[in-house]
């Protein structure tokens, strides 16, 4: 069972930076890329940021220079720096985890598109 669990959501003004966490568990070998998406209210869900295992990684226009993500692969976490936040940045931010290898105890397994419960993120002044 593959579970993912975001952390370091929060209140903060405008201008100011936060930190956030996904950390994926479950026997993984490997994953193959991690994705921060976010859904503000009123709006549909949109994709912040996205990063493979080798490192490639892709940004919503609206935070490029912005939002930097990152990966840990050793410990199968996702992070995603926000600095410079604005008013618009306000969304509950969720993790997802595709092309999942794991191992079930009996044998290999292979699993796309796994999603944290998200965490939320107010900017406000």
């Amino acid at each position: 069972q593959v579970q993912l669990v975001e952390s370091g959501g929060g209140l903060v003004q405008p201008g100011g930076s936060l930190r956030l966490s996904c950390a994926a568990s479950g026997s993984i070998i490997s994953i193959h890329a991690m994705v921060w998406y976010r859904r503000a209210p009123g709006k549909e869900r949109e994709l912040v940021a996205a990063i493979t295992s080798g490192g490639n990684t892709n940004y919503a226009d609206s935070v490029k220079d912005r939002f930097t993500i990152s990966r840990d692969n050793d410990k199968n976490t996702v992070y995603l720096q926000m600095n410079s936040l604005k008013l618009e940045d306000t969304a509950v931010y969720y993790c997802n985890a595709d092309g999942v290898k794991f191992y079930s105890g009996t044998s290999y397994g292979y699993g796309m598109d796994y999603w944290g419960k998200g965490t939320l993120v107010t900017v406000s002044s």
